[in-house]
This record gives structure tokens, sequence and C-alpha cells, in this order.
């Protein structure tokens, strides 16, 4: 079969009207270049005919033509299938709501009438008040004499009334209004929202809902919701103590479960449950579940110290077939955590609805589609792996952390004597299963005598500084607070022997580089792989020059109301097998307070805003001083070493005082980078030696105007700072970066730092290379002696890399050389036209 395209070019080149002919094999010549460059400049094409003879025998404007076509037809069936997906889902949601009114007008009528009936009950208890005989006062004290629940045992029947009264009770909440809900704040409505999420108000403990379609059928739907440990982070342990069949084909379970604490502040917590698993008349599958205690009857499980034991209010899964596959679920999890075991200032975090959200409903949800997601996208990713290894790898790291965290004696963790100052906490672990889970047996070819980890953790009230913002200051900035030297005792201890990657895959800054292996679609959660350059020798052990460490980083995103962010890491060998050795530390950070919603959570990044808030003393008034002491969070942080027995007392001296260390650094950036610094005004004062922002704006702008001959831009409005805010907002990525012989960035506008995903503060540790593919680099070394001497050039669009490692296309980019006021050459500007996340 032979492949016609249209080839339409004008004199010179070829006919109008001419169709040339591909045959299969040139074809897939063709698309196996697209997918590795689907824009190739003028010398990229004329290179693939020399490189592909199959291609000889077209001409290089044929192959432009191609290459157009076929991006507009992927461009096409792209947006056909978006749209298809957008119909379902509009679809599926108008049944929905269809739905939900006609239930909403049913509860209507029967409020009508239960309130005319408690009218007429009212009037009837009033006359009776006048009735002072025994028998009409034991009357009416009767009716509230009988319990609301009978006395029920652990019988099947009585397992199975209690099952039938979680089920009703789990519909009223998931499809009614038995919970008040309100929108969860931050949650966008619409068809290409993440879905439907609700928050309660005004009831008994916490509850969420949320609501969605998800591509998996049903049963698998309930399989994995089941499958509590597999999605919850903070799940620990989800055992089935027993299963009964009904009469209906559905099942009750007894489950046990445990759940992390978040933080050395707070005591674990653990749940007794009956779970119910059934089909109901319409062919929606439901797994509801419950708290089984005194009030309900049942089973009892006696308490497990060092757990609070906590409530599970009537919550699950409702899970309806969708025509066309996929299913629409409702999910609503409703739990009293005791909020009186833990200190006040951690209440927030245990009476928050938003939280529960977070980490609960928004995390079954979006496990969910992450896994339909990588179903219908099968592709093998970082180092070979398949999606589902790299979660793996994911949840193995933030399950090690948090068995540090917590150092359950079950687990083999115990304390040991600390140096009198209870502010940081020393564990040891030497039990068999935790050495086993280490796999310490050589190290460079020579028996490991390691046979002992130690954990040091400590907490801290952080005030004043966004939790995400902070987290990305340690991500990309690790030598402010790291240690080489206790990187390469981790190193030696768990036989980290160096990695051998290629190094055009990584991205980097700051002494540090970054491979990523995965990104997921909805949470912003990254996994990749760290380098360590040079971090040299510890006493006269030989070790490599490079360390690479494997690191997932989550809650990035500072519009996320309630969101938990972690960074955590381990060291990892060569062989970076699946059940590579993992001795994970890092840091967790945990809002206590939401930001007040008058404040921008972009207020130290928006120059715009600043200057505006600044100026209009209005807006400011007597609301700057609660904004810039609103936010209030937690940090816990955990680091584990490996180490021989003998040794003991050395490594838990050295982790203390590392641990003191890191907390002082952090201290120290969290002041750094606080609304204060910036003024409770808004007003962001320049880096040292830098031009003022204003003066920065004019002078890029006046430079390009006398390199190109053309206005960048026209201002939005007069005044000085006119220049300033339509640069911030321009649609496209403008970005400074110094004269040096590595160029870094030195200014950015705000869709820069997007393009980028970075703030202000760690631009300026990005290198101008750094960002470009290998072809980019190529370009850009042959291109920017000619920027330097002409004063402008034009690079042809291609990929470069954000600093979370995520390829990101361009159409072009224009570079053009600063002058300041003495015509002195200042910085080189780039401006990078409709970039795009691949």
């Amino acid at each position: 079969m032979m492949t016609v395209a249209s080839c339409k070019e004008g004199k010179g080149g070829i006919d109008p009207g001419k169709y040339v002919r591909y045959t299969p094999e040139q074809v897939e010549a063709l698309e196996r270049l697209y997918h590795e460059c689907p824009k190739p400049s003028s010398l990229r094409r004329q290179q693939l005919i020399r490189e592909c003879p199959i291609l000889s025998n077209i001409e290089p404007k044929q192959i432009k033509v191609w290459f157009q076509n076929f991006r507009c037809r992927e461009k096409q069936r792209k947006e056909s299938s978006r749209l298809q997906a957008v119909n379902r889902k509009l679809t599926a949601m108008n049944k929905l709501l269809m739905e939900e009114n006609d239930r909403l007008q049913k509860q209507v009528s029967q409020l009508v009438y239960d309130n005319g009936y408690f009218r007429q009950q009212t009037q009837t208890a009033a006359l009776a008040t006048t009735d002072t005989s025994c028998e009409s006062v034991v009357t009416s004290g009767q009716r509230h004499l009988t319990p609301q629940h009978p006395p029920r045992d652990a019988s099947p029947a009585g397992l199975m009334s209690i099952a039938e009264e979680t089920l009703a009770e789990f519909l009223s909440k998931a499809t009614g209004t038995a919970v008040e809900w309100v929108q969860m704040p931050g949650m966008k409505p619409g068809p290409d929202s993440f879905g439907i999420v609700a928050i309660s108000h005004g009831c008994t403990g916490v509850a969420a809902r949320a609501c969605g379609l998800v591509g998996l059928e049903p049963t698998r739907v309930a399989e994995i919701l089941k499958d509590r440990s597999s999605w919850f982070r903070d799940c620990r342990s989800a055992d089935v103590i027993n299963v009964l069949p009904t009469a209906n084909s559905g099942t009750i379970e007894l489950l046990y479960m445990q759940l992390y604490a978040p933080t050395t502040l707070a005591p674990a917590r653990d749940f007794w449950l009956i779970r119910y698993t059934s089909v109901l008349e319409d062919g929606s599958l439901v797994v509801c579940e419950r708290s089984l205690n005194s009030t309900q009857g049942g089973p009892s499980m006696p308490l497990v110290q060092p757990f609070v034991r906590a409530e599970m209010l009537p919550s699950g899964y409702l899970i309806r077939p969708c025509e066309g596959g996929g299913s629409m679920i409702h999910i609503v999890d409703h739990v009293d955590l005791e909020p009186w075991s833990v200190p006040e200032v951690l209440r927030p975090l245990y009476e928050s609805s938003t939280v529960l959200a977070q980490k609960t409903t928004i995390a079954a949800l979006r496990h969910l589609r992450q896994i339909a997601h990588d179903i219908s996208h099968s592709s093998i990713t970082g180092w070979g792996r398949q999606p589902a290894a790299l979660r793996t790898l994911s949840q193995r790291l933030c399950r090690g952390f948090n068995e540090a965290l917590n150092g359950f004696s079950d687990d083999g963790w115990s304390i040991i004597n600390t140096d009198g100052v209870d502010d940081v906490a020393i564990l040891v672990n030497s039990s068999p299963s935790k050495m086993m889970s280490l796999n310490l047996g050589f190290v460079n070819g020579f028996p490991s005598v390691t046979n002992s980890v130690l954990c040091a953790k400590a907490s801290m009230l952080l005030q004043n500084v966004s939790p995400a913002l902070l987290l990305r200051f340690l991500r990309e900035h690790r030598s402010e607070w790291a240690d080489s030297s206790i990187d390469a005792y981790s190193a030696v201890a768990v036989k980290a022997t160096p990695c051998t990657l290629p190094a055009s895959q990584f991205a980097g800054f700051g002494g540090q580089v970054i491979l990523p292996l995965a990104h997921t679609l909805e949470n912003e959660e990254f996994l990749e792989v760290l380098k360590l350059e040079n971090i040299g020798h510890i006493h006269d052990a030989p070790m490599p020059r490079d360390l690479f460490l494997l690191q997932v980083c989550s809650g990035v995103d500072e519009n996320a109301i309630g969101n938990c962010s972690e960074l955590v890491f381990a060291p990892i060998d060569a062989s970076f097998a699946d059940d590579a050795p993992l001795l994970p530390s890092g840091f967790r950070i945990i809002p206590l307070d939401s930001v007040n919603e008058n404040s921008s959570p972009n207020r130290t990044l928006d120059l715009a805003s600043a200057l505006e808030v600044g100026q209009t003393k209005s807006k400011v008034g007597g609301d700057s001083a609660g904004t810039c002491g609103s936010m209030k969070s937690v940090m816990t942080i955990a680091f584990q070493f490996a180490y021989e027995n003998n040794l003991q007392e050395n490594v838990a001296t050295m982790a203390r005082q590392y641990i003191r260390k890191i907390i002082s650094s952090v201290q120290r950036v969290a002041l750094a980078l606080s609304p204060s610094r910036l003024g409770c005004n808004g007003v962001l004062h320049p880096p040292p030696g830098s031009p003022e922002a204003v003066t920065l704006a004019r002078w890029i702008c006046n430079s390009y105007r006398c390199n190109s001959g053309v206005d960048l831009f026209k201002p939005t409005a007069e005044g000085s700072d006119s220049l300033l805010k339509t640069l911030w907002h321009h649609a496209d990525a403008i970005m400074c970066c110094s004269l040096k012989a590595m160029p870094v960035f030195t200014f950015s506008n705000q869709a820069g730092l997007d393009m980028l995903e970075t703030t202000l503060i760690a631009l300026q540790d990005i290198t101008l290379e750094k960002i470009f593919d290998d072809r980019g680099r190529k370009t850009l070394c042959t291109e920017f002696p000619n920027i330097m001497q002409q004063g402008f050039g034009c690079l042809q669009g291609g990929i470069c890399i954000s600093s979370m490692g995520r390829p990101i296309s361009y159409e072009r980019a224009v570079a053009w050389k600063v002058l300041n006021d003495e015509e002195e050459a200042h910085c080189i500007c780039f401006m990078f036209v409709n970039w795009s996340f691949v």
C-alpha cells in the first residue's frame, strides 16, 4: 500500500498540485524519525536523507511537507480522542446529575411531609403537657428509651444486620444529603476537571466525598480500592480477619487496619472495621465499611499499643458501570480521628475535612486514574521500567520513610539513650527482617559487617513560609543543607556504587543533576534519580566522584489546599534492580492551616502583583500583618544510617549533630523564603548587584527594538511600571541569563517560571545549557557567538527540559543582547514562543 501526500511549494521547488507516493518502508522510517524529532530543521532534514538511504529519492521539501501533514494529523487525532473522552464524561455526568436531581426532588417531598408530621406532633405534645397523669408521662417517655441500634452479636445474622445498616447510611451520604456537603476549595468543576469533590460541613468527625469517571471496569475498581495499602500511603496494614459470604452473592469482611502517624508529635491510628461488598438491583457495585464498637454491637477487638483507636463512620465506594466502558465512582470517607489525643497545635490536621480529602479521597481517585492511564498508554519509561514498577519504587521509598518515622517496636525499633536533650530522637533496629530487606551482604566484593540501622528523627514548627516553596528549595539546593561526607558514608554503608547513566538524560542545577523516571498525572509527584557530583572521599575508603540517589518529590503545587509536601530519597547501587536495597530518609512538611483567602498563594513570585499591591495602600491596610503570619506548618525529618554494632555510639552522635545542623539550615532557609523578607506589603527586593526590575524591563524592551526594529510588545498602560507588568504577564517565556562562561538565569517572567517549573529564588541556580537537549545544545553552541556579535538571533523549534525534568516543546526561540544605559552588554535575553509541556 502506498501513502499519498500533497506537496504544494510554489515556484523553484516542487510543482503545485504534485503528489508524492511513499512506500510503507519510507512511511515507517519517517514515523520513526518523527517520534525522535517532530519538528526537524532544514539541516536536520538533509541529515535524515543522508542517514536513511531509503529516503534518498525524496526531496527535503517533500519531507518538510510530510512532517507538516503528520503533525496536523497527530493534532487532529489527539483532539478527536480528547473530545470523545470529554463527551463520554459529560454523558456520564449528565446521567448522574439527572439521577441526583430526581433524588433531591423526592427528598424535598419527604421533608415537606416530615415537616407537617412533626408540626402535628408538636401540637399534640403541647396538649399532652396539660395532662399530669402518671400514665401520660410514662407513655410519652417510652419512645425515647428505645435504643437506636438493637443489641447484636457476632453471629452471621447480627453481622448482616450491621452490614445492611451500613449500606443504607453510606448510600444516603454518597447520593443523598445525610451530610451537608460543600464544594472543596480550589477544585474547579467542568469536563476537564479532576472530578467533583466536596467536604463536610458541621457533621460529627470529618468527611469528604468525590465523584469521577475512570476508565476501568467496576470489579477492577473494587479490587484496587479494597487493597488500601497499594494506594493509601498512610496505611501500614489492612488485615482481613474473617470473611463471610452472604445470601445476595456479597461478602462481609472483618478488618483490622493500622495507619502511620504523619509526624513524630502524634500517635498512630488503628481501626476495627466491618466491610460489606454487594451488588445493587441496578447493577452498581458497592463496597461500604464502618467501625465496630459497643454502639453497633458485633465482635470486639482489644486496643493495641501504641495506637489510638479511631472511628470510621459509614464510608465506602459506589461503582456504576458506564455505557461504552469505564465506571462512574462515588467515594465517601467519614472518620473521627480522636483529635483530643494530639497536641493542640496539630489538631487542625485531625479536624480538617480538606486534609482528609487530599490524603484519602482524592488519592483513591487519582490512583485509579493513573492505573487507567497506564493501561491505555502502555509504555516503557525510565530505565526500561513499566509504570507499575516505578510506582512500586515510589511506594517503597514512602513506606520505608514512614516505618522509620514511626519506629514501631514490632518492626524491631527501640529507643536508645539520648544526650539529655530530647529535640532529636535516636532509634536503632537490628532485627533480621530489617537487615534482610537491605540485602547488606557484600560491599565492593567483601563481606559486609554492617548489621544494624539507626534512625535520627525530629519535628519542628514552621511559620510564615509556604511548604511547597520550602520543599522545592530543599530539592533544588541540596548543598544548602546536606553534608557530602554523610552522603558518602550512607553510600558506603549500603554498597551504593555508582550507576552508569548517559549524561544527556539529566537536567540539573547547583552541583546536582536529575534523571526523571516518572511523573504522575494529577498530584505532581516526581520519581527521579539524583546525581550528586564530586562528593569526594570518606576517611580512607575510596569513593566515586558521583553518588546516585533514588528520590520521590510530591506536594510542590502551592495552590493545593491541605496538601502535604514530601521529599524522600535513598542511595541506590549500580544494578538498580526492582528489589534494590533502599534506606529512605527525608522531609515531610504538613500545613496546619490555610493561607488567608485574600492573599495570593504566589505572592513571592508575582512581581507585577507585588508592585501593584505596594502602590495601592488601601489594598494592604491592616491585613498585611495577618497575612504575613497566616501560614503554619510542621516539618518532620527522619534520616537512616546503616552501621556496625561497635560503632553505635559514634554513629548516634554523628546523626544527632547532623539532624540539628539540618534543622538550623531549614530555619535559615525558611526565614529567607518568608514573605517578611520581601516585605509584608508584597514589595519584592531585587537581589544584590542586579538592576531594579523596572529598569531591567526597560533595558530588555529597548534592546529588542534596537536589534530587531520592532517593539517587543505595546504597554497596556502608561507609567514606569507598565513595561514590567506587561513583560511579567506576557504569554511567551522571557528569561535573562548572565554573560559568564557558564551562563545562568538571572530573571524570568511568570511564563518562564511556569515553563522551567521553578521560582525566582531557585532560578539563579539553573544554567542555560542544562535546559536544552543534545540538539538544542549543539544549536546553541553554533548560534551563541553570532548572537553576541550581531546582537540578535533566532533558534529553530525543539525540545528543552524543565527543572523538574519534564520535556517542553517550543516553536522557536528568539535571543538578543540586552544593553544597559551605558550601552554595555548586561545579559542575554531569550524568548521561547508557543511553548508547551510534551
